[in-house]
């Protein structure tokens, strides 16, 4: 046993003594601790803690911090860049026992939830209360990953994201102190934004362990459509017109036709087989008539056909439940295909031009890469169905998403709208950022000097 193992184990049985069955270092757990929905290969932990509060996290964190053993937080395991891999061992810190909502203030429009609270968890509590949380990212993730990760989704076209919907947290750090990041005041000038900074940065400075969210009302009225386009380019075009007219629409999804076929098959829909847009409406009864009448016009004069409204719960439940599949359903094109699943932004003015040009590379190296994206802020996705056991495959795919990443850049967007880096996007993150790489990694030093936050994700130290 090597002396590093020795004290991985002196940490594991300090804690055992402490948590009893809430520390497991079976196999199986610490596997499954290193799921991950992309291809990025799983590292698991040495053993996985499952704490209550966040003072269960501090005293976690210090015995850790003490002997230099990393510490991974883990959510729903949802994240797609390989965040939640043991990079170099140590503990997985699971928060879903922390999934409590700890209070809702409806006159205020915000709520305080644990980390392990998710999306789904979280709006069945507010619907009696006329309100909504509305970051969607698809997957039913925790609100402490989507925190970290700095999520998105389907309705941060007219909600933000995460980064928008926090008005504060707190956080266990390094070194094991909890800290909070400001009040539920809706604005504050106090001093250095510190839940901008832990937001997005993957669990690599701190663990979040509570979030003060913003609440939206639920509104009074609510529309889905679907319209068919002859490419992705028009249906492109459709989109930047109608943020251009200032239409404020609430989510606008693209599916290409291979994700259009796939999602008939999946979800037992019976759409056009051509690129698709699927978009809801929110407002007052007027409102959204209004909105749905001026997009229409749009696509019109985009090229648009078989302009179809869903308006009763029931029609749009299912047109979004399918969106929401679109990940299954592709994979289910190809049976025993692995989905090297990324994403890219684009300002909205390049967008057609990124999305027709990924179509055209894919078809290029022989690869079945369905796209779907949430365009509306210029945000897509491509996923490639591969063969792990074709190495020449393999390859193509890999040269794919380089390709992918470097176009995004190279067209003043960025490698990640939504997935983060993680270790899948860390090649790209200095060809983005250059030397402001250099200034993350201070500040992680900085707060970090022991490096075992989540070490070996965003950047190398």
């Amino acid at each position: 046993m090597s002396q590093d193992r020795q004290t991985v184990e002196r940490v594991i049985e300090r804690l055992h003594e402490v948590y009893g069955d809430r520390v497991q270092s079976g196999a199986a757990i610490c596997e499954q601790h290193a799921h991950t929905t992309s291809w990025v290969p799983p590292q698991p932990p040495d053993a996985v803690v499952f704490p209550h509060s966040a003072e269960e996290i501090s005293h976690i964190v210090k015995t850790c911090a003490a002997e230099g053993v990393p510490v991974v937080p883990f959510g729903a395991g949802t994240s797609l860049e390989g965040q939640v891999n043991a990079a170099r061992g140590g503990i997985s810190i699971d928060l879903g026992q922390m999934n409590a909502v700890v209070s809702i203030n409806a006159e205020d429009m915000d709520c305080v939830v644990q980390p392990g609270v998710t999306r789904k968890q979280l709006n069945t509590e507010l619907r009696d209360q006329g309100l909504f949380f509305p970051i969607d990212p698809g997957a039913d993730a925790s609100l402490g990953g989507m925190a970290s990760t700095r999520a998105s989704g389907t309705n941060a076209v007219r909600y933000g994201t995460m980064r928008d919907n926090i008005l504060s947290l707190e956080a266990v750090m390094p070194n094991g102190e909890i800290i909070r990041t400001g009040a539920r005041a809706r604005k504050s000038s106090a001093g250095y934004d510190l839940a901008r900074l832990l937001i997005g940065a993957e669990g690599t400075l701190g663990i979040i362990t509570e979030l003060t969210l913003r609440l939206h009302g639920i509104p009074e009225a609510v529309a889905s459509a679907t319209c068919a386009f002859p490419t992705v380019g028009a249906a492109c075009d459709a989109v930047i017109a109608t943020i251009l007219m200032g239409v404020p629409v609430a989510r606008i999804e693209l599916l290409d036709a291979d994700l259009v076929r796939a999602v008939n098959a999946y979800s037992k829909l019976s759409l056009a087989e051509t690129p698709m847009l699927f978009l809801e409406f929110h407002g007052s009864e007027q409102g959204v008539a209004e909105q749905t009448a001026t997009f229409a016009e749009i696509a019109a004069d985009c090229g648009g056909t078989d302009f179809q409204e869903a308006t009763s719960p029931e029609a749009r439940s299912a047109l979004w439940q399918a969106r929401h599949d679109a990940y299954w359903a592709a994979i289910a094109l190809r049976p025993g295909a692995v989905g090297f699943s990324t994403d890219v932004c684009v300002p909205i003015s390049r967008l057609a031009e990124a999305v027709t040009a990924a179509q055209e590379k894919a078809g290029s190296l022989g690869l079945v890469a369905p796209i779907v994206g949430h365009v509306g802020d210029g945000n897509f996705h491509t996923l490639p169905l591969i063969d792990m056991n074709d190495e020449d495959e393999r390859a193509r795919a890999r040269e794919y998403v380089s390709w992918l990443n470097e176009l995004a850049i190279s067209l003043d967007g960025t490698c990640t709208g939504e997935h983060g880096i993680g270790q899948g996007k860390m090649p790209y993150l200095r060809k983005e950022l250059g030397h402001a790489v250099d200034v993350m990694a201070a500040i992680k030093v900085a707060i970090d000097p022991g490096n075992i936050m989540n070490p070996g994700k965003i950047f190398d130290i």
